[in-house]
């Protein structure tokens, strides 16, 4: 029998804005991850997205990025290591905050967007961020890109951590992530989709974008949630997961 966590990245909006596509994916995911307000999201939209997992007894995690709002966190920023421990306790520590007022414990942290991707492959950068996730709570799961620097790092300090693999991006041949700027980064349709998470769970393997095999762990699987197929894709990876007996439960 298998299992998977089915994660998604939230509360990556401002201020009054509709919860409606965070909360419909929430019906589907077992775990989230919630924007520490650098690279999106504000204190409001933080405690609304915390509130309504709390309701779906939905394990959640913290999202910190660059500070780099203008450009989503999707922009490579000259940060000292130093510089980066600092801004992800600053992240951490407001999201916990959040999450221990309604009466729950933060469970997780999952960097984001060129922050995971620079800690992939730098030492510095991912030793400086599980590191700091350790020094807020040992107890937190350091999520990161499966067979990563992020995860040999965290092990290495004594962090539980879950390996991550996606359901909406494409693949290197070095296991990485296939930069946005590509026009094939992202899986365009929910078949695709399907087919990758089916194969990286069952099989331990995911096919490059230039079709070669590259062995991952798949301990949970990402959506993210501003892609606009996101609440097709999970409705999809559900039914198909639902179908393999495939049991979805968070790590």
């Amino acid at each position: 029998m298998h299992r998977i966590d089915l994660n998604c990245d939230m509360g990556e909006s401002f201020g009054a804005y509709s919860m409606g596509t965070d909360e419909a994916i929430m019906d589907y995911v077992s775990s989230i991850n919630v924007a520490c307000g650098f690279h999106a999201g504000d204190p409001s939209v933080m405690r609304k997205t915390i509130a309504l997992a709390a309701k779906r007894n939905i394990v959640i995690g913290a999202h910190p990025g660059y500070p780099d709002l203008q450009g989503f966190g999707r922009r490579k920023m000259d940060l000292s290591p130093e510089e980066i421990y600092d801004s992800v306790i600053y992240q951490v520590g407001a999201l916990q905050a959040f999450v221990h007022a309604v009466g729950k414990k933060l469970h997780h942290v999952k960097p984001h967007g060129a922050l995971y991707n620079v800690a992939a492959k730098d030492k510095s950068v991912a030793k400086a961020l599980a590191q700091a996730v350790y020094d807020v709570d040992k107890d937190l799961v350091f999520v990161g890109l499966s067979g990563s620097l992020m995860i040999e790092e965290a092990n290495g300090i004594g962090l539980l951590t879950a390996s991550e693999v996606f359901a909406d991006r494409t693949y290197q041949d070095d296991g990485t992530l296939t930069p946005r700027t590509s026009p094939r980064a992202l899986m365009a349709s929910d078949e695709d989709a399907t087919s990758q998470v089916l194969q990286m769970i069952k099989q331990g393997t995911v096919t490059s974008v230039n079709g070669k095999t590259v062995n991952v762990k798949a301990d949970t699987v990402c959506i993210h949630g501003d892609g606009k197929h996101a609440l097709s894709f999970v409705k999809s990876i559900v039914k198909m997961l639902e179908q393999h007996h495939v049991t979805i439960k968070h790590f």
